[in-house]
């Protein structure tokens, strides 16, 4: 087993070539420890030169929707009235504070997310 650390593209793309030849050793085998090794290591990697973005804050609002299978409608309460439901998910307004804490107790998106800058439509 030679583990080193990933410094290059090259790099990154032969531990991923090696990962999957022992991705399914036994775990506590030279193997095993081979393959959790690496994944650190291409986790790390991606981590710096592919960071995954969080989606802005409406789209993160449609994204957790979607996964709890809600409409539209069924914000009405958690943010306002219809209208401002709509003028919310069409980025024609801002959140505000009271929004973001009901969302984030209601959907459990993480405040944090909701607080993110974003674009409002024209």
């Amino acid at each position: 087993m030679e583990i080193k650390p990933i410094k290059s593209e090259q790099d990154y793309q032969n531990a991923l070539k090696r990962l999957e030849i022992v991705f399914d050793a036994a775990e506590n085998t030279k193997e095993g420890d081979e393959a959790e090794i690496l994944s650190m290591l291409i986790d790390a990697y991606e981590n710096q030169y592919y960071p995954i973005e969080a989606p802005d804050p409406i789209e993160a609002i449609k994204i957790r929707m979607e996964e709890m299978n809600l409409k539209q409608k069924d914000l009405v309460g958690i943010i306002g009235g219809k209208s401002r439901v709509s003028e919310i998910l069409n980025k024609k307004k801002r959140l505000t504070v009271d929004m973001i804490r009901e969302l984030e107790r209601t959907l459990h998106i993480s405040a944090s997310v909701l607080v993110n800058s974003y674009q409002l439509s024209k």
